[in-house]
């Protein structure tokens, strides 16, 4: 996983505690776990639904 190991994940989570703390911690796990869900969720979009043409060609008219 990117050349990270256990030690290096423990200190970035060392950092990011004395950044946040420990209060902001679960409002901030919350927003990625959002963040990451809709991601994927639109890379799988496989064109079901249907998108609104952004600019019409003179051909098109």
């Amino acid at each position: 996983m990117f050349g990270i190991g256990v030690p290096e994940l423990l200190i970035i989570l060392v950092i990011i505690l004395i950044i946040f703390g420990v209060g902001k911690l679960p409002q901030i796990g919350s927003a990625l776990g959002k963040g990451i869900h809709n991601f994927k969720q639109n890379v799988s979009d496989d064109g079901d639904s249907p998108r609104k043409p952004t600019e019409i060609s003179d051909k098109e008219r």
